[in-house]
């Protein structure tokens, strides 16, 4: 174990106004389990950043972290907040959190309350109430506070958000978010436990595409959501053959399958359909929508809409190539110019939190069955 990181290096962290020529970001990784992995691998593509720290609440992990990524300290003190230990002991500038959802809230507004710029991954939080407080403590601490939404970076979205913007659609008024597998469920982590993760597929991959839908509408502001939610499969033992066999089936408290439906301000509708397990031709992740001059759709990225009085679809002759490890770079890089550069976040807490609002609407409707709910 390398010796104690001091503060010779550090960025001051007492002022908006910091000077970063010459030094480097140093950063945590808080959780190190396997999104970590993905997060570290576009860390080390970035020289201005130096990876002191990580934490998890088993040893084991932190110590496969160091030794794959070469991090000096790493800490597990037994209990269940090791990061608290890790923010007193080393000069830390910024964290990545990359823990399970109930995990989120605490670490980042300790992370905040010590004075680090913070990235969380998605989603943001398990309530509305836990983003509030992530932003209320980077705000009192001035730090930037992004959530890791990559969907936003993906060449389709801009493709399409360049084209709304342009006012290619006119006034959209209605979004279908599709984030569907036929047989998906996780058989890894605590993915099917509602009280460890908030809910099942809308809040773990129907959140992917709802963020980046929104995200392209321009963040209009929600108003009222309908939804209902379905378990026939998670919580049974099946010896059906698909990807991820072997599921615990026993702890198994969340939906298979969740439909709902979003109201906004703008008289708008976004209508969501996500499952880890439905019976389905194939897994889709897209969504698509219809405006009053164009209409299009994310995957494949077209844009459909009339000229020369003609329907035409629109297809964009090149986009870049954006997989996993793009996405994680883009929205890594973007957190980090924010802090070093003072560039605008384009995933901030704000938006988290209006995203979370979504996903949680849903949930309250379900648990009414179905009845619309109204969002503050």
């Amino acid at each position: 174990m390398a010796k104690k990181v001091t503060g010779n290096d550090s960025l001051a962290m007492d002022t908006g106004k910091k000077e970063y020529k010459g030094k480097k970001l140093r950063v945590a990784i808080i959780g190190c389990g396997g999104i970590s992995q993905v997060h570290m691998g576009a860390l080390q593509e970035m020289p201005e950043v130096e990876v002191v720290a990580c934490c998890d609440i088993l040893q084991e992990r932190v110590d496969k972290m160091q030794e794959k990524w070469n991090i000096p300290q790493g800490f597990c003190d037994g209990t269940k907040s090791p990061w608290k230990k890790m923010l007193k002991e080393v000069q830390i500038d910024a964290v990545d959190i990359c823990t399970p959802n109930y995990v989120h809230c605490a670490p980042a507004v300790d992370a905040a309350n010590a004075g680090c710029h913070v990235m969380v991954e998605k989603p943001m939080a398990m309530t509305p109430a836990e983003c509030e407080k992530m932003i209320a403590a980077a705000k009192k601490n001035n730090v930037k506070l992004a959530v890791g939404f990559q969907n936003r970076y993906d060449s389709k979205t801009q493709f399409l958000k360049r084209a709304k913007d342009a006012g290619e659609f006119g006034d959209i008024m209605f979004v279908k978010v599709q984030a569907l597998r036929r047989r998906g469920i996780p058989n890894w982590g605590v993915f099917g436990q509602k009280d460890l993760q908030g809910g099942g597929p809308m809040i773990d991959i129907g959140v992917h595409m709802v963020e980046a839908s929104h995200y392209f509408l321009g963040a209009p502001k929600p108003v009222a959501a309908m939804g209902r939610t379905w378990t026939y499969l998670g919580d049974k033992p099946s010896d059906v053959v698909c990807p991820w066999p072997g599921w615990d089936h026993k702890t198994y408290t969340v939906e298979d399958l969740a439909i709902g439906q979003i109201r906004f301000e703008d008289g708008s509708l976004m209508q969501i359909e996500s499952s880890f397990a439905a019976h389905i031709e194939k897994n889709i992740f897209s969504f698509s929508f219809a405006g009053s001059q164009g209409g299009g759709s994310w995957d494949p990225p077209r844009i459909y809409t009339d000229r020369a009085g003609t329907m035409v679809d629109v297809s964009p002759n090149y986009l870049p190539t954006c997989d996993f490890s793009v996405l994680f770079k883009s929205k890594l890089q973007n957190w980090v110019d924010a802090i070093m550069k003072g560039t605008e976040l384009t995933a901030p807490g704000e938006a988290g939190l209006m995203v979370q609002k979504i996903l949680d609407a849903i949930y309250r409707s379900a648990a009414k069955g179905g009845k619309e709910v109204e969002i503050k």
